[in-house]
């Protein structure tokens, strides 16, 4: 594997003083297609939010390219769960894709040409020209959640990091999403995904962090995605995440 891009040491979070992450240590390789797994409430989804500095940590370190996450963030794109998103929000599929510029715009100028051609480039690759002046409480939950990989897209970033992007998505969607994560790999980008389903795991990614609380192992995913890791993790014979 290549170098670590992702570097999380000692890392532990907690929700109303009830610790969710604990003496957490993580590193993931520049150019993988990283899964993050583990049963319910194992803490995936906080591990994603302290990598983005989008949670207070009690302690611990946490780099990406070797420096502290608030010093590139713009070559971060986020895509978080459906749920936690305003779908009544007045706005098209292509006002939301062009979001993905601001972090390159700054607060003054307005998006131009080139920014509107990476747009419509993001929203052509995610298969929603069709739909792209549609309001997105239209859209259906595969459209809607492929608007926001195509803001990512837009944004031209070097790590995505995706809080479980294929939950409840058609099989269209699911598709084209790993297509992209693929595509992007080849251009050697980096993803971190919490994923859900271990029957698509081989298939889907290259390396894996099981978790649960603490890390129970991670690694390639030919070598860690086993019976053993997973019933450490308590994820055969529970509940799957």
């Amino acid at each position: 594997m290549n170098k670590e891009i992702i570097k999380v040491e000692d890392l532990t979070m907690a929700y109303h003083d009830k610790p969710v992450l604990w003496d957490v240590d993580i590193s993931i390789p520049e150019g993988s297609r990283t899964a993050i797994i583990g049963p319910n409430g194992a803490g995936k989804s906080t591990l994603l939010k302290g990598i983005l500095g989008l949670q207070k940590k009690l302690s611990g370190e946490i780099t990406v390219f070797g420096e502290p996450v608030k010093r590139v963030i713009k070559k971060i794109a986020y895509i978080p769960q459906k749920g936690s998103v305003n779908w009544d929000f007045p706005t098209t599929v292509t006002d939301v894709v062009l979001m993905g510029r601001y972090g390159h715009l700054g607060w003054i100028r307005r998006p131009g040409r080139k920014d509107k051609d990476y747009a419509a480039r993001a929203i052509d690759m995610m298969g929603l020209t069709a739909v792209k002046e549609r309001q997105i409480s239209q859209l259906s939950g595969g459209q809607k959640q492929r608007v926001f990989i195509a803001r990512a897209i837009a944004q031209a970033a070097d790590i995505y990091i995706m809080d479980e992007p294929l939950a409840g998505v058609d099989k269209r969607t699911e598709g084209i999403i790993i297509g992209f994560i693929k595509d992007m790999q080849e251009k050697g980008k980096t993803s971190v995904v919490v994923h859900h389903d271990l029957n698509t795991l081989t298939d889907y990614f290259d390396y894996v962090v099981i978790l649960n609380k603490r890390v129970i192992v991670q690694g390639p995913v030919n070598e860690v995605f086993t019976a053993a890791n997973l019933e450490a993790a308590m994820m055969i014979g529970g509940s799957h995440a």
